[in-house]
């Protein structure tokens, strides 16, 4: 007797799956039979994921969005829904930047540029999705997070900020959406993404000492340890969990952060 994959019929828009976590994520839903739009500024290695997702035998599409500009991330939820019907699951992942900087050196510009990556790309991809949701009283919606907020890591000020601003704002959205049957939650994962492979090379040794530090002894695996708990907030085995913060990191924020960067003296 065959089992329904847990998400046959369901169409995703993933942002940031080109890469790390994102991709991760894309490849787990692609297992459970959903289809995927990936939607990621870099075209080169969105493409060669559509191409996997395909191979597992789901429909897939590639978007290029810069999710800083509001109209590519309208656009990519409109091609989602073009091209598959519907949108059922938002997964808002992207983001680019990096390196540590004393919180008293950063710029206003520094601070809008993360705002715009990590709240209001968000903000603008939900709005999007929300009358497609509505209209069907069925959505999920998983917002990226971070240890960084939760735990006030050193030299990431901004990044902090933001990942905090968006926690509260699903929670908002989980609140005020929950009669229509959409489910808003946060993952804040402890993976080896993009951005985490160039911390590596960067902060070797603040790296190393992190990962020493994680309860697990081990950073998570994007598609088996961050996929797997992104997959269960997408399924309808989670349609009576919403508004919360599930830590998917090996135990990190059991005792707060193991990250201190040398950031040199106060300017």
């Amino acid at each position: 007797m065959s089992v329904e994959k847990r998400l046959a019929g369901r169409a995703a828009l993933i942002t940031g799956a080109a890469d790390g976590i994102g991709r991760g994520i894309a490849l787990r839903f692609a297992e459970e039979g959903g289809s995927i739009l990936v939607a990621d500024f870099n075209a080169d290695k969105g493409v060669e994921v559509v191409e996997e997702l395909r191979g597992l035998g789901v429909e897939a599409d590639f978007r290029k969005c810069d999710v800083t500009v509001r109209d590519d991330v309208v656009g990519a939820v409109q091609a989602c829904v073009d091209r598959f019907g519907s949108i059922d699951v938002l997964v808002n992942n992207a983001f680019s930047g990096g390196g540590v900087q004393r919180i008293e050196t950063l710029s206003d510009a520094q601070f809008d540029s993360c705002m715009n990556m990590c709240l209001y790309a968000a903000k603008w991809s939900m709005e999007a999705a929300f009358p497609h949701m509505r209209s069907r009283h069925w959505g999920r919606i998983i917002n990226i997070g971070s240890l960084n907020g939760v735990n006030a890591h050193m030299g990431t000020a901004e990044y902090n900020v933001g990942k905090e601003a968006l926690r509260a704002y699903t929670r908002s959205a989980a609140r005020e959406w929950a009669g229509y049957g959409i489910c808003a939650n946060i993952i804040c994962p402890a993976a080896v993404s993009a951005g985490y492979r160039e911390f590596e090379k960067t902060e070797p040794e603040v790296a190393a000492a992190t990962t020493a530090a994680n309860p697990m002894g081990r950073m998570g695996d994007p598609e088996a340890d961050i996929g797997g708990v992104a997959l269960f907030l997408a399924s309808e085995d989670a349609r009576y969990l919403t508004g919360n913060t599930l830590f998917a990191d090996g135990g990190a924020h059991i005792n707060g952060a193991g990250w201190v960067p040398d950031l040199g003296p106060a300017s």
